[in-house]
């Protein structure tokens, strides 16, 4: 059940939004990656025009259910009022009187309190009973079965806001019924958070790419040398069966011909060189796909109609292992007709930094929960809603 088909007219309403954002450096920081306080504001602003008693309610960082100054939610509520252009007043609890009274709130960190994460009935019955109606905003934590995105659904009316509609809808629809040919492409350090991914949309795909420090295991399975770069052993196995499979399934399979190799990985290693995929010189370490291999990359992802994206091409955060991954996120972005679906966590922080945001079909808001979800894993967030009516 969608917002939409909740008569909330001038009711309290309970919205669990995701406000996980950084704070380490004030508001400043915060505005640096407001990418989901940003996608919050259609429901927000849905709920203020229809004269709805607003509580917003958000987890911060891990404070292992004990108050942590570090992580008030205080400065996060002062960069929304910002985005709003409307007053919001940032509460340093979490129920009681002062907040039954309020009007258009942010809630203190719901990980303050234990009852939050073990789903504690009692807890969740306190944040309901502040409200007339529940909705849940947060897709960055519906893989979570938290007192805030399930339990509150037990004892209020509930439905998913705008932001959870459209991560549905948009990943929904790249699922079930991509526009072809179909792409995927992979990075980031690690094949075993892509496995249940790959998995999924093995039946549909017509194009794998994989970069990042996933490629370094399947250059591997395919009996190269990758010299000193990090390769996980216990998934050799599955990425020659996927090598396999996607043969025998005729799905194109891309990966570096050529790699940018650094002596050791840091920022700036003493020695840069671009080596041949099958040629990593012993003691080097691949950290990005080499700019021959990012423009092959990128003019075969323009040729497809649908793209699914999770994972940098190389060390991102490192400036001079960048390019790899902006070469395809802007051949990606700028490319007419297709549509790009990109993953949360590193790949949407990526594609903030790049200024790409607007320029993508959907940036998912969340890392874990976007990789379950196109996993085709039930998000206990979702399914706690009801069914539209």
């Amino acid at each position: 059940r969608s917002l939409s088909q909740l008569d909330v007219n001038g009711s309290r309403v309970l919205v669990r939004v995701d406000f996980n954002v950084p704070i380490e450096q004030g508001i400043e920081a915060i505005a640096g990656y407001d990418q989901r306080l940003r996608a919050t504001l259609p429901t927000i602003q849905y709920l203020i025009e229809r004269g709805c008693r607003t509580i917003l309610c958000s987890h911060l960082g891990r404070p292992r259910a004990k108050v942590d100054e570090a992580l008030r939610l205080g400065p996060v509520g002062d960069r929304l009022a910002v985005l709003l252009d409307h007053p919001v007043k940032s509460l340093p609890e979490i129920t009681g009187p002062s907040v039954e009274a309020a009007i258009a709130v942010l809630l203190e960190n719901l990980r303050f309190d234990a009852g939050e994460e073990a789903n504690d009935p009692g807890f969740a019955q306190s944040l309901a009973a502040l409200t007339d109606y529940f909705v849940m905003d947060a897709f960055a934590v519906a893989h979570r079965a938290h007192a805030s995105t399930v339990g509150v659904t037990e004892y209020l009316p509930s439905a998913m806001g705008f932001l959870v509609e459209r991560e549905v809808t948009s990943m929904g629809r790249a699922l079930e019924s991509p526009e072809k040919p179909l792409a995927a492409l992979m990075g980031g350090a690690k094949v075993s958070d892509k496995i249940l991914l790959l998995d999924n949309i093995m039946d549909k795909l017509d194009h794998l790419f994989i970069g990042g420090g996933m490629c370094v295991t399947f250059l591997k399975a395919q009996g190269h040398g990758v010299g000193a770069s990090q390769v996980e052993e216990d998934r050799l196995e599955f990425a020659r069966e996927m090598l396999g499979e996607a043969e025998k399934r005729g799905i194109k399979v891309h990966l570096p011909s050529e790699v940018v190799v650094a002596s050791e990985f840091a920022a700036d290693p003493a020695e840069v060189q671009v080596s041949s995929a099958d040629g990593v010189p012993e003691g080097g370490i691949i950290m990005d796909i080499a700019p021959s291999a990012a423009q092959q990359f990128a003019s075969e992802l323009q040729q497809c109609r649908t793209v699914i994206w999770n994972g940098p091409m190389g060390v991102f955060e490192m400036p001079r292992f960048s390019e790899g991954t902006r070469v395809v996120a802007e051949a990606i972005a700028g490319a007419p007709g297709v549509t790009s679906v990109v993953g949360g966590g590193s790949t949407a922080e990526t594609v903030e930094a790049l200024g790409l945001m607007d320029s993508m079909t959907h940036v998912s808001t969340g890392g874990g929960a976007s990789l379950e979800f196109l996993g085709g894993i039930e998000l206990p967030g979702i399914a706690a809603l009801p069914d539209a009516d």
